[in-house]
């Protein structure tokens, strides 16, 4: 079992100044990441996605990071789902992780787009067959009588693909690019670093700035 109490106080120590923080925000997530992975935590690559509908009505839900390069963060879903309607509509959206044994949250909010299909191909072909099954058997978000009738349709997509299972039409990866991206260090004092980049306008330059606790 992780020392919980000990990783605060390793990491309270140090802080985030401006010179740990750098000019690129990529590079302090990679950093950062990394420390969150050797703590071996359980699906270290969660995150919190935040939308909002047509009318303004806020959603939030937990999904997993599955990659970030320079064009921004990756993560994948059922294209008719309530969270990609909403990333459709309004190509916008939230995401937020956090480190608490690290003393450590990420905020990351810019535009959405679909990745190429290509893209959503290579990776669903990487899935395990269950995964892939569930994919094709899930209207996510759709209201269902029981259990039963999920059972039921995976058992009719087992038998639709006894080989290989291709990707679902209506399933596929979103790109967020940011605009902004804010990263919070705790502090046992409750001072806390918050140390923000965002994007100037009309540029791919970064502005960094400290704000307060």
């Amino acid at each position: 079992m992780n020392d919980l109490a000990g990783m605060r106080e390793q990491y309270d120590d140090g802080g985030l100044d401006e010179a740990e923080a750098g000019d690129d925000p990529q590079d302090l997530f990679s950093r950062w990441f990394a420390d969150w992975l050797a703590t071996e935590p359980f699906d270290a690559n969660a995150m919190i996605l935040s939308t909002v509908d047509r009318e303004g009505w806020p959603s939030a839900r937990a999904v997993l990071l599955k990659g970030f390069d320079d064009r921004g963060l990756i993560f994948y879903t059922n294209y008719l789902s309530d969270k990609a309607r909403h990333l459709d509509d309004t190509g916008r959206a939230a995401l937020t992780f956090l480190w608490e044994p690290l003393l450590r949250q990420v905020r990351v909010s810019g535009r959405v787009s679909r990745v190429p299909p290509q893209e959503s191909d290579a990776y669903f072909a990487s899935r395990p067959r269950g995964s892939q099954i569930g994919a094709w058997a899930s209207e996510q978000s759709k209201v269902i009588s029981g259990r039963g009738v999920l059972e039921d349709a995976v058992a009719a997509i087992e038998k639709r693909f006894p080989g290989e299972v291709p990707r679902p039409p209506h399933w596929g990866g979103y790109l967020l690019t940011p605009n902004a991206v804010e990263f919070w260090h705790g502090r046992v004092s409750r001072l806390h670093d918050r140390i923000r980049f965002r994007r100037a306008q009309g540029s791919d330059r970064w502005i960094r700035e400290r704000l307060s606790p």
